[in-house]
């Protein structure tokens, strides 16, 4: 196989939103800590909604982001927690795929927090190709051309040829 065609993973984002800063966002804070052994950021509002009680600038959610070898490793138990089922909406065109997890007790050594209780989560996880450089470089930046792209069908075959996952169909 050509070695530019082969596909890894780039990174797992894992994210919780709140909708508010307080007491939720100190346990998404921790829960994220304790899960990944990393710190995470909060995100923050851009707009005004008044309906929501929204500002700019306001506290909503936090996020992890993990590369290389760490994500691997992580994604293996992530996709534990989905029983190694996920579903053919997961995965959009662009390779990349994502699903929630409604209790982080269900990850496999992720042992409860009295102080944070029961959250869920999301986790997004990017496929790359050698070669994805060119759109994200300061200098140049190109498209990838839609040949070297990884399809919807390219990005299921090899989560489940790498992680044995089975596809449910609806």
């Amino acid at each position: 196989m050509n070695k530019m065609r082969e596909i890894y993973i780039e990174k797992v984002s894992l994210n919780i939103g709140t909708g508010s800063p307080g007491e939720a966002m100190e346990k998404s804070l921790r829960l994220l800590k304790n899960l990944t052994g990393m710190k995470p950021v909060t995100t923050r509002t851009k707009k005004r909604i008044p309906a929501w009680g929204l500002r700019p600038g306001l506290q909503i959610g936090c996020k992890v982001t993990i590369r290389k070898q760490k994500a691997e490793e992580l994604l293996k138990r992530v996709l534990a927690a989905k029983n190694d089922r996920l579903k053919p909406q997961n995965f959009d065109n662009n390779g990349n795929f994502s699903f929630g997890i409604q209790e982080y007790l269900d990850i496999p050594e992720a042992e409860y927090d009295i102080q944070v209780g029961i959250i869920g989560l999301e986790a997004a996880i990017t496929l790359s190709r050698p070669g994805f450089r060119i759109k994200k470089r300061r200098n140049q930046k190109r498209k990838i051309p839609s040949h070297h792209g990884i399809s919807k069908a390219e990005a299921i075959k090899f989560i489940q040829d790498k992680y044995s996952i089975t596809l449910e169909e609806e």
